[in-house]
């Protein structure tokens, strides 16, 4: 065989190479702190604050070199809003990046609120997550406003404040890559990226006490103790895990990616659970959130809602490795239709039409 045609055989052979995904599928940490901020629609002002976020490794390496088996990691999510401010014209766009969209039900709302940008921040040491917070706040300064800020903690064997163990269903290995990565397949100019969704939720936990053990169960799906799924025959069809199992037309079983955290402040009595969810597909997330507020069929929702409440709702999508790291070398010059404006105000919120 010519040399050449041998190398060209040996090329077909090679399998096509996955961009490098930020840290998504980082096993569960300690500590983890979610930060939503919107960007001042002055122009040099978002063009800092895409410099920090496009250098986002390098404030990782710093704060993490200082105790380097506590796995610190951010992942930086951007906005619908933000997206297209930062983005050439004319430059491909993730298929499925949109606004949060509300989901209004009889009884329950899920709102969409705020969001240039997510940073979720997670460490096995809560330290690491304060400064790395500390030092990232510092370096986006006055060019932002935060929307919120929640820290999250891991409560004992991975549980939530109701007392049930949380992502007992999350995919692992092969399966977490498939839920949560979009690969060449599903969008090629986007491979190795991810959607990401959060909510922070609060618990009235006295409404939640004054339920039995065997009527909670029934609400979640679960058993309390020793986290078993109940069995079909008594499986309430409005618990949460019946309208959180999502089966497409083929009959599979569809996933996400959470990586829920307990978060509160008993001396103010606020205290809940701060939702996240990594999708290839965020339609999933949505059909989810639909089962969830609206009920399936409608009217059959999550009985979970009666005693906690949805208060905030964002989406983002998530660059590869590389594209995150070339936002600042991509971002327009300002130009007549970017010019800044008087005042550095937040962009307006992400909010469904």
């Amino acid at each position: 065989m010519p040399l050449d045609a041998q190398q060209s055989s040996q090329s077909a052979q090679v399998p096509f190479e996955q961009p490098e995904s930020q840290a998504i599928l980082t096993p569960l940490t300690t500590s983890a702190a979610f930060l939503v901020v919107t960007v001042c629609e002055d122009h040099a002002a978002c063009a800092r604050v895409v410099d920090t976020v496009s250098d986002i490794g390098a404030l990782v390496r710093a704060v993490g070199f200082r105790e380097p088996t506590a796995d610190l990691s951010c992942v930086v999510g951007i906005g619908s809003h933000l997206w297209d401010r930062i983005r050439p014209t004319g430059a491909p766009r993730p298929a499925q990046l949109h606004p949060f969209r509300p989901v209004t039900g009889a009884r329950h709302d899920a709102p969409s609120t705020p969001g240039d940008i997510l940073f979720h921040i997670r460490a096995n040491r809560a330290d690491l997550v304060f400064e790395f917070t500390r030092v990232l706040m510092d370096a986006l300064g006055e060019d932002v406003h935060v929307e919120d800020h929640v820290t999250g903690l891991r409560y004992f064997d991975s549980r939530d404040l109701l007392g049930f163990v949380d992502g007992t269903e999350n995919p692992t290995g092969r399966g977490a890559a498939s839920a949560a990565v979009i690969s060449s397949l599903q969008e090629p100019d986007f491979a190795g990226g991810s959607y990401v969704m959060v909510q922070k939720y609060l618990h009235d936990m006295a409404a939640w006490a004054a339920l039995s053990t065997e009527e909670q169960e029934r609400v979640i799906g679960r058993t309390k103790l020793e986290d078993i799924e109940l069995d079909e025959e008594v499986m309430p069809t409005n618990s949460h895990v019946s309208l959180n199992t999502i089966v497409d037309e083929g009959g599979n079983e569809r996933d996400i990616l959470r990586d829920n955290m307990a978060f509160g402040d008993p001396s103010r009595g606020e205290m809940g659970t701060y939702y996240i969810a990594y999708a290839s597909d965020p339609s999933v997330t949505e059909q989810m959130l639909d089962n969830m507020f609206i009920g399936n069929p409608p009217g059959n929702y999550d009985r979970i809602l009666d005693v906690s409440d949805a208060v905030t709702g964002s989406q983002y999508f998530v660059p590869a490795l590389d594209m995150l790291e070339s936002l600042a070398e991509e971002m327009p010059t300002v130009t007549a239709a970017h010019a800044p404006s008087d005042s550095a105000t937040p962009s307006p919120a992400d909010t469904q039409e």
